[in-house]
């Protein structure tokens, strides 16, 4: 497994047109989101980098919301999604759009959205599956000029590790887009993988090999998992059982 720190200088998508069937991908990113926006309730819901502020997050009760990067347009705050400019406990809701896929230092994303966000406050996280078509097909000889080659691919379990470390538990984590994400075009699904019966077979026996997960955590102040005492209090005073009481003789 490769570290998750490395000294690399990844080509970051300005937008989602920029990966291939990207307009596609954010589309169903919204779809799956949008069930879960109106449970956020607060005052201040951040999205953090370029693809998570094209997200369409009208859903959500709050309407306070930001968008967070160092650079592109329709940014409330100019700043790098490393090192957040917010104070601790401050953030409702945050969203990570395949935030960590694009970047050096995931470990630090993660750490700076858990400083920002209040107790109980949803962390939403998108990303791609290493464990999918789309996994193994960026493998292949034609891809290495497509940006997915140098996306991240972390898997769901990593983390949801790395979520669980920081106190944070997942409540939820679901996989779509069965297709590879292979052409360089932003054309919508071909015309067979919107048949009916190729979605219901395919999400019925293969929906954890979806090119694209979205997780839903939240973060908690408490242990998740009790750790129960090695030790055991013994009582000092035992009873005593199947005992036969004879009477004295006078």
């Amino acid at each position: 497994m490769k570290p998750a720190l490395q000294d690399l200088l990844l080509e970051l998508p300005s937008c989602w047109s920029d990966l291939p069937s990207g307009l596609f991908v954010q589309k169903q990113i919204e779809r799956h989101l949008n069930p879960w926006l109106p449970k956020v309730f607060g005052y201040h819901f951040l999205k953090l980098g370029r693809l998570s502020t094209a997200i369409n997050t009208t859903n959500c009760s709050i309407k306070h919301q930001v968008n967070v990067g160092n650079e592109g347009h329709n940014l409330g705050v100019l700043a790098d999604i490393h090192h957040l400019p917010f104070s601790e406990n401050s953030v409702d809701g945050i969203l990570l759009a395949q935030s960590l896929d694009f970047t050096s230092d995931p470990h630090q994303v993660l750490r700076e959205a858990h400083r920002v966000l209040i107790p109980d406050g949803y962390i939403f996280i998108t990303g791609f599956n290493p464990i999918s078509l789309t996994g193994i097909c960026r493998y292949l000889p034609g891809m290495k000029k497509n940006l997915l080659n140098n996306a991240r691919f972390f898997s769901v379990n990593r983390i949801g590790d790395w979520l669980n470390l920081l106190g944070c538990e997942v409540i939820d984590d679901s996989r779509f887009i069965l297709s590879p994400l292979t052409g360089g075009s932003n054309k919508y699904k071909p015309k067979f993988l919107r048949q009916s019966w190729f979605s219901s077979l395919s999400y019925k026996y293969f929906n954890r090999l979806g090119s694209v997960y979205l997780i839903v955590a939240r973060k908690r102040e408490l242990p998740l998992t009790p750790i129960k005492p090695k030790w055991k209090v013994k009582p000092k005073l035992q009873t005593v059982t199947n005992v036969r009481i004879k009477a004295g003789v006078d």
